[in-house]
């Protein structure tokens, strides 16, 4: 029996809420909804470098890769090699040897290249040799690539010329999960409601300018109303000035997950993705975008480059600069296209962007058109 290989280098996590850990396991379903389509074993190699180690030896054993149709993969945020707990790998050979056994026995092999954070150095925290060290590390997982990939793939085509490996490249951003939209109201409230989910410890995000975009909104009349879904802790972390800029009668702030928070998304109009532009937030595509998007959220977004192309592909929101009035600016201009943004999401958003789609491109791109 054919087989295809996911080939995981670290250990998958089983709750899942970063979008460096959902993507993996929502990767992992894509390929086995793809596997049973087309009558495939799927064969799934992770965790530490020993357990790795065994579940490779037993498919050499078994001599499976001579059936294998192509491999999948994904890196971390770390190097390949420092996934173990501890960073240190008890078997440090284990990732070329099954790349290097795969490419000998022509296997085709992609693999999702996540980051490149390392190389801006107003996102690197490690100085002097320590971040030498890493960035060594960091160029050694590149060379590999290099020498074994068939496909390297990114959250976005504006990442491809920050990535050095010669190799053939392609954009496979996050996907949607197929799920009943119950958002279907083609009103606005009145006022409206927007919501924001994620980071609010850090300036980049744009949450500040968010929120001094709510004050400009409403400083006559409300006229829209804003929910914060954050981290419990990270809000404690705030100062008591942060704190009192979000203490309004017109933002709401909540710490819900999950069921909790797909019960919010049913109560707001549109949802936020206020990011400062910057080299690295222009390749960048947030995972948020594609969680706004399956719970039937049109979108308010400023225009960095990836997000932006993402967004007028459908087109499922608005697109802003990334200061408060251009914000204020787009959440007047969202209610005349309200409808025809929900029509889309509706529509063609899950045909062109859910997962499932991602493990189907990836495949295509592995194999050529063959099957």
């Amino acid at each position: 029996m054919k087989n295809i290989i996911i080939y995981y280098p670290f250990t998958i996590a089983s709750n899942p809420k970063s979008g460096s850990a959902i993507r993996p396991v929502e990767m992992l379903k894509a390929f086995e909804v793809y596997a049973d389509k087309h009558e495939l074993e799927i064969i799934v190699i992770s965790g530490t470098t020993k357990e790795r180690r065994l579940l490779w030896n037993k498919v050499v054993a078994e001599k499976k890769y001579e059936h294998t149709l192509f491999c999948y993969s994904e890196n971390q945020t770390i190097p390949l090699w420092l996934t173990d707990p501890g960073h240190i790998p008890k078997d440090w050979k284990i990732d070329k040897d099954v790349f290097k056994t795969l490419k000998k026995h022509h296997v085709p092999i992609g693999i999702f290249y996540r980051d490149v954070y390392w190389k801006f150095d107003e996102l690197y925290s490690l100085r002097g040799l320590k971040k030498f060290v890493m960035q060594t590390i960091y160029k050694m997982e590149e060379n590999l690539y290099g020498k074994y990939m068939h496909t390297i793939f990114l959250p976005s085509d504006a990442m491809g010329k920050y990535v050095n490996i010669n190799t053939a490249k392609m954009a496979l951003p996050p996907g949607g999960r197929f799920t009943e939209i119950h958002t279907d109201s083609k009103v606005i409230q009145q006022p409206f409601k927007g919501i924001y989910v994620g980071g609010i410890n850090n300036d980049d995000y744009g949450l500040p300018t968010l929120v001094e975009s709510y004050d400009l909104l409403n400083k006559d009349n409300v006229l829209g109303e804003l929910i914060i879904v954050c981290r419990e802790e990270e809000f404690t972390q705030l100062s008591s000035s942060e704190k009192e800029k979000l203490s309004k009668s017109y933002i709401t702030l909540k710490h819900v997950s999950g069921a909790e928070l797909q019960q919010v998304y049913e109560e707001v109009d549109f949802a936020f993705i206020p990011r400062k532009r910057s080299i690295y937030n222009d390749f960048a595509v947030p995972i948020k975008l594609v969680e706004y998007l399956t719970a039937g959220l049109p979108i308010i977004a400023t225009d960095c480059s990836a997000q932006e192309d993402f967004i007028q592909s459908g087109p499922y929101g608005i697109i802003t600069g990334d200061d408060a009035a251009s914000l204020v600016q787009g959440m007047h201009s969202i209610e005349p296209h309200f409808t025809e943004f929900k029509r889309n999401i509706q529509q063609s958003f899950l045909q062109k962007h859910a997962w499932n789609e991602r493990a189907e491109q990836a495949a295509h791109a592995l194999l050529g058109g063959k099957q």
